[in-house]
C-alpha cells in the first residue's frame, strides 16, 4: 500500500500520525500476548529462561560470547563504561553530539567517576579517525592528564558508522555493544548489552548495584524478543517512509505533530 494512502487512512481510524519519535511505538496485540504468556523465574540468579532466550539470542545475533538484558539504553551505556573503569578520574573519547555526553545526565561522571574528552561529530555523525588519535593521552604525563582509557561510539546520530569502525580497528583490539530494542523495534521496555563473558559477568554485577537487576523480567524480555524475531525485517521499510516524509515536509507540505 502506498504510504501517503497509509498516513490517510491512518487519520481516518485515529485522527492522528504520530511522529513524534521511535520511542512511541506501542506493542502489537501479538506482542502483548507473547508477554502474557512468558515464562518466568527469578533473573537476578540467572534462572529466568525467557531472558536467557533473549541473550542468547543477541549474542549469536551480534556474534558475541555473552549478552545481558537492562531496563533501559541509559543504564545500558553506563553499565558499559563503568565495566572498564578501576580508576576514578580516567577518561573516554566520545562524539560531542552521543547521547552519553549530552542526554544521559551525567552519568559517566555522577555516578563513575569518569572525565568526558570529546571529539567534534562530523555533520554525518562520524569522528574523524586522526583527531581520535590526537585526543588519546600520552599515558607518560598522567602527573597531569587524565588517562584514556576508553572510546565510545553511537549509531543513533551516525550514518557512516561502519566506515569509523574500520578506522578504529587500529586503535582497538574488542568492541562491545549496547543495543536498544525498545525504539523503532516496538518493545515496551529494554536494551542488551553483549560482549565477551567475562565483559557481561561484570556488567551483570554493575547492573545490580544500579537497580537493574529484576525478578521475573521475562514479561519484558518476552516482549524484546518477539521483536527481534519479528519486526528487524520491518526497520527497511520504516526508513524508506521516513525518509519520504521528510522530503515531503522539505518540499512545502507539512504534516501536523
Amino acid at each position: 500500500m502506498n504510504f501517503l494512502v497509509q498516513i490517510k487512512l491512518q487519520l481516518m481510524v485515529t485522527g492522528r500520525v504520530d511522529l513524534r519519535s521511535d520511542t512511541v511505538t506501542k506493542p502489537s496485540e501479538a506482542m502483548r500476548a507473547a508477554m502474557a504468556n512468558a515464562e518466568v523465574d527469578d533473573d537476578v540468579f540467572g534462572y529466568d529462561p525467557t531472558a536467557l532466550r533473549l541473550e542468547t539470542e543477541m549474542a549469536r545475533l551480534t556474534g558475541k560470547e555473552a549478552a545481558v538484558f537492562v531496563p533501559s539504553g541509559t543504564m545500558g551505556n553506563l553499565i558499559s563504561v563503568l565495566v572498564h573503569w578501576e580508576i576514578r578520574g580516567s577518561e573516554v573519547i566520545l562524539g560531542d553530539k552521543s547521547h552519553i555526553h549530552i542526554y544521559e545526565n551525567g552519568g559517566i561522571s555522577t555516578i563513575g567517576g569518569v572525565h568526558p574528552g570529546t571529539v567534534k561529530n562530523k555533520e554525518d555523525g562520524t569522528m574523524d579517525i586522526d583527531l581520535i588519535e590526537a585526543a588519546i593521552r600520552d599515558p607518560k604525563l598522567d602527573i597531569c592528564y587524565p588517562v584514556t582509557r576508553l572510546i565510545c561510539l553511537e549509531n543513533t546520530h551516525v550514518k557512516h558508522l561502519e566506515f569509523l569502525f574500520i578506522g578504529l580497528c587500529r586503535l582497538l583490539i574488542q568492541f562491545r555493544y549496547m543495543v536498544c530494542l525498545s525504539k523503532g523495534l516496538g518493545a515496551p521496555v529494554g536494551s542488551v548489552i553483549v560482549g565477551s563473558k567475562a565483559f557481561i559477568a561484570r556488567a551483570k554485577t554493575l547492573r545490580k548495584t544500579l537497580g537493574g537487576g529484576m525478578k521475573q523480567v521475562g514479561v519484558l524480555c518476552a516482549a524484546a524478543l518477539f521483536a527481534v524475531q519479528h519486526n528487524v525485517g520491518k526497520l527497511e521499510g520504516d526508513h524508506k517512509k521516513a525518509n519520504l516524509a521528510g522530503n515531503i515536509c522539505k518540499g512545502g507540505f507539512s504534516i501536523g505533530i
